[in-house]
């Protein structure tokens, strides 16, 4: 008999499967063993303590604020000995206890049957690992990757036929890792799930007014705001995407999370079968702790990666097949955008205000800007976007936004307020001269692991969504009608994703030549030619060659921070809900190790130590008073920065265990 695990109050009660039926029986019809049944010998650990995290990142403080709506499926998990996923919990839910569900007994034909009326859900082993199959699997449970899932679901019910859906998602809960600005263009929603509004979507704060600031150290500007947001919405994108994901449960989609894709899977042409799981319990050492367990195999006829930007699998597979080449696409550039959600006094919250400036306090010579939503609840999120292709190598994005807040038109806003959270992310800013092909043997590329922003819009959401619903209907054929994966290519370049950004592609570039020049040539674009430019501009180098080295450059000294507006680093940690298990090998590779004490540190400065959000990466001294580079790797927001910004692309961001990194809850 399958048995389960609930959490209720912190305590554990186990319950019988008859008492059981969250999950949808389509869900288990397509699951299949290909030999015997292996034993795996999981156990669950007891709720952490609440304040068990300290500024250092030394341990770790709970997500929170789940969802209840959102139960995630039957949060199946896999992990053996006294921690889950990297000592953070996950929400209420549900946990399959798998030990039990091993004792069930076969069929005789691979396939292991419990009590769910009759349903089956097959497991499968190599030597060595456990492996089941489905007809399409998904890597993220981002907004790609859970419209993916739906709009498969919505088509197997029109069609009345039911493909199996997995997605895997390596953060503790759907939504931990997601942030965004965000003000929100709901036109993909509108076509994924019309009914959106009386199903009580968190969409629910439209634009009341739109500004535009040029800030000066002293002083604010206001200039003919470009952005068109009528209609459009400020929102939390973590809440959105849980809620996405609760649609998706609802619909048969099984969603695990804590379960970080490390690897793909082929077949002996070359083609993706599906992505492995990495493994659990293994210390820093490289030696099997007590807890080990050996990462999982998902198959799938049809793999969509979904990671979000510079997915780690996204990028190997992006290299694999040159499918920047096939596309004759340039290279991707990006931009790090840093970000705090406050509350403040009910008298200055103005919900629906939206504001964006550029300028102060970042030089003319580098691209990017700040934003200030009002949300609902007293709540405002502020954040600033910083390109990466900047050149001075003391320029340190994290105190450029401490400065920022300091502004004499925006201080008064925060004072007597409360930081609620803190977070980080790289965003990709390469738009339509960077769309690679995003068709590989076996899989597509969907959502901001492909690169669909639209950098003058400042938005992302609508079309990594809409990348997903199309990249799910080719999908659906290809599993109903034996078609090609093409057709998601040629949905793309025929859909509003591709007229939206082939009019927004030389913006972005324009500001290759300075602020000034890139307003002017903005302006153009937008006021005159509309999109309609003879001309396609090209970005310039890839963000790890701008940077100058520091014989160039003066350092910068940052104010210290007052603790009332600006933070240091480990307190806004602190804030982020970001852990990881000490005790397991560095995510954060270093292909030469020599490479930070050579190159690093006497040509560039360090500039690990001020690109990094999270102060990952610092210079210590060593035994004989010489810096040594020094990974926090347990402080790691996910954001990808080092991937990008390294000189020397010396740093290799893999992913760690399943369930760790940051908790978001209202990013």
């Amino acid at each position: 008999m399958f048995r389960f695990l609930f959490k209720s109050n912190n305590n554990f009660r186990v319950l019988g499967s008859k008492s059981f039926h969250p999950i949808p029986h389509t869900s288990f019809n397509h699951h299949h063993c290909n030999s015997a049944v292996s034993s795996i010998h999981p156990q669950v650990a007891s709720p952490i303590s609440s304040n068990d995290f300290n500024p250092s990142g030394s341990s770790s403080k709970p997500s929170g604020n789940g969802s209840p709506s959102v139960s995630v499926l039957n949060r199946i998990s896999r992990i053996s000995g006294p921690r889950m996923a990297g000592n953070r919990f996950f929400s209420s839910g549900y946990l399959l206890n798998c030990k039990n569900l091993m004792s069930g007994k076969g069929n005789g034909s691979g396939l292991l049957r419990g009590s769910f009326e009759g349903e089956s859900r097959g497991f499968s082993s190599e030597p060595d690992r456990e492996s089941m199959e489905y007809d399409v699997v998904i890597v993220g449970a981002g907004p790609a990757g859970l419209s993916a899932a739906i709009r498969l679901k919505q088509m197997c019910l029109a069609k009345d036929v039911d493909f199996s859906v997995c997605v895997v998602e390596k953060g503790a809960e759907v939504g931990a890792h997601i942030i965004s600005g965000n003000v929100f263009e709901p036109r993909a929603l509108d076509e994924l799930l019309p009914e959106w509004k009386q199903e009580e979507a968190p969409v629910n704060v439209p634009v009341s007014s739109d500004k535009f600031w040029f800030l000066t150290k002293d002083s604010a500007f206001s200039l003919p705001s470009p952005f068109d947001n009528k209609g459009n919405y400020i929102i939390s994108l973590s809440q959105l995407v849980r809620w996405l994901g609760g649609k998706a449960e609802q619909l048969g989609v099984e969603i695990y999370p804590g379960f970080a894709a490390s690897e793909m899977l082929y077949d002996a042409n070359h083609s993706v079968i599906g992505i492995g799981t990495n493994d659990m319990g293994i210390a820093k050492d490289g030696s099997k702790k007590e807890t080990f367990q050996r990462g999982v195999e998902l198959r799938g006829r049809v793999t969509l990666l979904a990671e979000g930007c510079r997915g780690s699998l996204s990028e190997k597979v992006l290299r694999d097949y040159n499918l920047r080449e096939k596309a004759q696409a340039q290279h991707q550039t990006y931009a790090l955008g840093i970000k705090e959600v406050w509350e403040i006094d009910e008298g200055k919250h103005k919900p629906g205000t939206v504001l964006h400036t550029l300028g102060w306090p970042l030089d003319h010579k580098t691209y990017g800007g700040s934003f200030l939503y009002h949300m609902n609840d007293r709540q405002v999120s502020i954040g600033l976007v910083v390109a990466l292709n900047y050149h001075n190598p003391f320029l340190n994005p994290y105190e450029e936004f401490q400065k920022l807040k300091h502004h004499p038109a925006i201080k008064p806003l925060l004072e007597g307020g409360t930081v609620l959270q803190y977070g980080a992310r790289t965003l990709n800013e390469g738009g339509f001269q960077s769309i690679p092909y995003p068709v590989f043997p076996g899989g597509a590329i969907i959502g901001c692991s492909a690169g669909f922003l639209n950098v003058p819009k400042i938005k992302g959401t609508h079309t990594a969504m809409k990348s997903g619903m199309l990249a799910a209907e080719a999908a659906f054929d290809v599993l109903h009608e034996g078609l090609s994966m093409e057709k998601y290519w040629d949905g793309l370049r025929n859909s509003w994703i591709w007229e939206e950004l082939h009019k927004a592609r030389n913006y972005r570039p324009a500001f290759e030549y300075g602020l000034v020049p890139g307003l002017a040539l903005s302006a153009l674009e937008h006021y005159v030619l509309k999109g309609r430019s003879p001309l396609t501009l090209k970005h310039g180098k890839p963000d790890h060659e701008a940077t100058d080295v520091a014989r160039l450059h003066s350092p910068i000294q940052y104010p210290k921070p007052d603790g009332i507006v600006s933070f240091d680093v480990p307190t806004s940690l602190y804030r982020s809900n970001t852990n990881h298990d000490h005790d397991q090998p560095a995510h954060l590779r270093l292909r030469d190790p020599q490479v930070p004490e050579r190159v690093n540190f006497p040509d560039y400065a360090g500039p690990e130590s001020r690109y990094c959000p999270a102060r990952v990466y610092e210079y210590v001294p060593d035994e004989k008073g010489e810096p040594r580079l020094q990974i926090n790797a347990q402080n790691c927001l996910h954001c990808k920065a080092c991937d990008i910004k390294d000189p020397k692309q010396n740093i290799e961001w893999t992913v760690p265990e399943g369930g760790g990194g940051p908790g978001y809850s209202v990013m």
